[in-house]
């Protein structure tokens, strides 16, 4: 009990600030909505085998360019393929690898901005000029040169975004550390002795989380909506694989007469990058100091 008591004293503050943060969250209009967004993509991806109706990759050609019905919620495909179920499915390739790709651009991304904003000097100029290099190009641009290099998969699809994404993150952690870094109780553990180590990433590292979580949110659409962009243009996922992307791809040709093959999958990828986006705008309100005063 005695560990206990002393755990709670030294975390006081922090589980007071989850506290408020939540009754922040529950307050917020733009929060709430993109949380119910999430939410409801996490949970269509998390029990797909008991929402599809039907097998993804099932091909039936009697019953190719079905319209929307009770039978086919969203209708059927080119190959009489169920579009409500490869939908479905296709909520866990999009969240599995917007997830995946933020937390190797946030780990790369804020580990470097750390380096670089600790040390500064040669360290700093080498990781800040190899981020100006990454960031002149276009991001779609350069993650279709990357991708078409390594070849069309999803895993390559992950290297090419991770590739372009990590910049952003660095120089945000980088921004921050240096205004963080002279504080008076940063200079009072580098005098105790504390290593450097340390000093960044229990010291330094938890001071600038809360931009860093903002970015990473925001971030989330972005790289869903780039995963599909990448698979549009035939460089991510292949046929036959459910992913939004491809299917709005394999649904182009067809637009004008069978809207619903592109349209259920665009409308997808539009509303999962929303929840992100509207879920992001509000933490970055909640977690901002002169906004929660």
């Amino acid at each position: 009990m005695k560990i206990l008591d002393k755990w709670l004293m030294e975390h006081k503050y922090k589980i007071q600030d989850v506290k408020l943060m939540m009754n922040m969250i529950r307050e917020s209009f733009l929060a709430k909505l993109g949380l119910t967004i999430i939410t409801m993509f996490i949970l269509t991806a998390i029990f797909a085998p008991f929402i599809a109706t039907q097998d993804p990759l099932m091909q039936d050609l009697t019953n190719r360019f079905q319209p929307p019905s009770l039978e086919h919620p969203f209708g059927t495909d080119h190959l009489g393929r169920d579009i409500f179920s490869r939908v479905v499915y296709g909520s866990r390739i999009s969240l599995m690898m917007g997830i995946t790709v933020t937390l190797i651009l946030f780990t790369i991304g804020t580990t470097l901005g750390l380096i670089a904003g600790f040390f500064g000097g040669a360290v700093d100029e080498i990781i800040m000029r190899i981020t100006d290099i990454i960031m002149a190009f276009p991001s779609l641009i350069l993650a279709i040169a990357v991708a078409a290099a390594l070849g069309p998969s999803l895993l390559n699809t992950m290297i090419a975004i991770a590739i372009v994404g990590w910049p952003r993150y660095a120089r945000l952690a980088r921004a921050n550390c240096m205004q963080v870094k002279n504080e008076l109780y940063i200079e009072a553990a580098r005098a105790i002795g504390v290593s450097n180590l340390r000093l960044i990433f229990s010291h330094i590292f938890p001071m600038i989380i809360s931009p860093l979580i903002v970015q990473a949110t925001i971030n989330l659409g972005g790289v869903i909506l780039l995963a599909a962009g990448l698979g549009f243009l035939g460089l991510g996922a292949q046929p036959p694989t459910p992913e939004w992307g491809l299917m709005v791809s394999e649904g182009r040709r067809f637009i004008s007469r069978q809207w619903w093959i592109s349209g259920f999958p665009g409308l997808a990828i539009l509303l999962v990058a929303l929840g992100f986006n509207l879920l992001g705008d509000a933490l970055r309100d909640i977690l901002d100091v002169r906004m929660r005063r």
